[in-house]
């Protein structure tokens, strides 16, 4: 008998004896036949490897203890697929002079195989005594076979688990390194981006003909969506690392300022849309006011992209002493049911004009700031407008 080290036979006890009721079955089948030794053998071509053992006649053998295969019966059960069941092997025709019982001074013995579902085998569920016992019954047979399928759905089972978190685990190590390396990538491009949006600026400064003139114009506006860009990925690398998006409430200027901001801004880069405004921002407002500007470009960049060029977009903002409401109102198309459930999931982009392709983060961002400040965004889409509404209680 020799203990056994290997990894891969070390696993399979481990599984074996992390099944709740192994203990209990070898008990059973020894307390029901009256033998006095129960074991779950690993059985292949060449090993055969105590994974549970229940010896109450010092057999000697214990978990991970192992027997030379070639002198055992489990090899037979291996080879044939069928059980071995023996009442009294003094008496049996068949087994009388084989070896295994004069190895081990057997005179009882039961070994019924283990099945995977795929019907690959795993090993036995046996029993032996010294002295004859009355196993060799439906009853007993049938109950042996009952703990062999009960072991292999635990078996299973616990192998599924094991499979789907060594995924998950993997998922998560994968889906880090990807959300890592968009927060580089997002952070390094801040710089030659700045440089651009710097040299474009000069160029708008000096006398340019017409054509370098609209040249510039078409870099200063490029370098200000790819700012947004930049920002989004940025806060979704941050939000999904578990930082979360963070909010700064010191203001240096007024809300209304910075809302005007945007617009134009947006509108330098679509100098063809009208945007109509209507604030009453009586109170103040207890809010992280770039963050806020953020979330209402995303949702006036988004009215821009999907409404109807024919139309002014509508931007109202109200302030309460213990709420804020910001809508942008939009004529267009409408949403469907089924884009609405994914508008604020990451990477979800509904129909978008040629050009103005982006990564489907916008609305995603926009949700992260509305619930950091603990408001949210509701949307109401009909066949004549579609609302974005942000609010919170302050």
């Amino acid at each position: 008998m020799n203990d056994i080290k290997d990894i891969h036979f070390q696993n399979d006890i481990e599984q074996i004896n992390r099944i709740p009721v192994i203990k209990k079955i070898l008990e059973v089948i020894c307390s029901a036949t009256g033998m006095g030794f129960a074991a779950v053998a690993r059985v292949t071509k060449d090993r055969w490897i105590a994974c549970a053992v229940n010896d109450k006649i010092n057999f000697g053998l214990g978990v991970g203890g192992e027997l030379k295969v070639e002198t055992t019966l489990c090899q037979q059960v291996r080879d044939e697929q069928k059980e071995i069941v023996i009442d009294h092997v003094a008496k049996d025709k068949m087994y009388s002079d084989h070896h295994t019982p004069k190895i081990y001074g057997l005179q009882s013995y039961i070994s019924i195989p283990i099945f995977f579902t795929d019907g690959s085998f795993f090993g036995t569920l046996c029993a032996i005594d010294p002295n004859p016992a009355l196993i060799n019954n439906e009853k007993t047979i049938d109950m042996f076979k009952l703990f062999a399928e009960l072991i292999t759905f635990h078996l299973e089972s616990i192998q599924n688990l094991s499979e789907t978190q060594a995924k998950l685990e993997e998922e998560q190590n994968n889906a880090e390194i990807r959300e890592q390396f968009i927060a580089i990538l997002g952070h390094d491009l801040r710089n030659p981006v700045n440089a651009i949006s710097n040299a474009s600026q000069l160029m708008l400064r000096t006398s340019l003909d017409e054509r370098n003139l609209k040249l510039a114009k078409i870099i200063q506006d490029s370098t200000i969506r790819v700012r947004g860009l930049i920002d989004n990925i940025l806060d979704f690398a941050s939000g999904r690392l578990g930082g979360g998006i963070t909010l700064n409430y010191e203001n240096d200027t007024d809300l209304q300022k910075t809302l005007h901001q945007i617009i134009t801004e947006l509108k330098i880069v679509h100098p063809e849309r009208e945007i109509l405004t209507d604030f009453h921002l009586n109170y103040p407002i207890n809010g992280d006011y770039k963050r806020i500007a953020q979330l209402f470009s995303n949702l006036l960049g988004n009215a821009i992209t999907h409404g109807s060029k024919a139309y002014p977009i509508h931007v109202i903002a109200k302030s309460e002493s213990n709420f804020f409401e910001l809508c942008v109102i939009n004529k267009g198309e409408k949403i469907s049911a089924e884009t609405e459930k994914q508008l604020f999931k990451p990477f979800s982009r509904g129909k978008v004009h040629k050009g103005r392709e982006g990564l489907g983060l916008g609305l995603y961002i926009a949700s992260k700031i509305a619930n950091a400040h603990n408001g949210r965004i509701l949307v109401n889409s009909t066949d004549k407008e579609t609302c974005f509404t942000f609010q919170f209680n302050q």
